[in-house]
């Protein structure tokens, strides 16, 4: 049942990337924000990836001393949490950042959504200063995140493999709740509200969140989607709380233009 709840949660993303036949000219004023955000995040990889074989070795020198296969191994592996770790921390604070510059475009993209699903759009939402305060708090777990992953990473064999899984899934989890927030906060959920609904379906959450997760680590992947992913939220948002009665039949979610 999981499993399945899982695979249900990732279509709302196939659902949203609908939205760019149907609707070309509102899902390019998304891309916008999402590409020059991108670039940012892609320069700062690169800077990362360039740096990165001398920054492995300062932050291990107890190795030096090693066996060199021994020692290679170590920061290979060490090498691939950091880049893990930075994914991480760069796909919270991607969206994060992406909703902030792009706000304007995403509530228009959120309004319409809403209106072509049918019934009231919901206009109450938190204050803008609690919406700040809570998108910190995200942002702050992001990062204890990518700490805990680099964490993980130096377990012996196993770090690297068991650090990208993880940091898959919680980046997917984070990720879907900044996502959702927009939609739950125009009903008037705060944070600790946002986060009740949440768990109540886990599995579906997941699930479009780490969807989503993999296809922005697709090169400029995420510039494609992070439209798409608003548009996604807006309906997942509404089906965990009860709302889809109210929604058109499937293959109309949005007028054409």
């Amino acid at each position: 049942m999981a499993l399945l709840d899982a695979v249900a949660g990732a279509a709302y993303v196939g659902r949203g990337l609908g939205t760019w036949r149907r609707r070309p000219g509102l899902m390019l004023l998304g891309a916008v924000p999402a590409l020059l955000v991108a670039l940012v995040v892609l320069g700062a990889l690169v800077a990362l990836l360039a740096n990165l074989g001398d920054l492995v070795a300062w932050a291990t020198p107890f190795a030096d001393a090693w066996a060199e296969a021994v020692r290679g191994l170590l920061r290979v592996g060490l090498a691939v949490l950091v880049v893990i770790g930075f994914l991480l921390l760069a796909s919270v604070t991607f969206t994060a950042l992406t909703l902030l510059v792009g706000d304007p475009f995403y509530a228009r993209i959120w309004r319409e959504t809403e209106a072509a699903l049918g019934g009231p759009v919901p206009s109450s939402g938190l204050s803008a200063w609690r919406s700040a305060a809570d998108s910190l708090v995200l942002l702050a777990i992001g990062l204890a995140t990518a700490v805990g992953v680099l964490l993980v990473g130096l377990l012996p064999v196993v770090g690297a493999v068991v650090g990208g899984v993880v940091g898959l899934a919680v980046s997917g989890w984070l990720l879907a709740g900044e996502l959702l927030a927009r939609p739950l906060e125009a009903r008037g959920l705060d944070r600790v509200a946002r986060r009740a609904v949440l768990r109540g379906q886990r599995a579906r959450v997941l699930g479009f969140g780490v969807a989503t997760q993999a296809c922005f680590l697709v090169p400029l992947g995420a510039v494609a989607v992070m439209p798409a992913a608003v548009v996604g939220s807006t309906m997942l948002a509404r089906d965990l709380l009860g709302e889809a009665d109210v929604m058109r039949p499937a293959g109309t979610d949005l007028p054409p233009a």
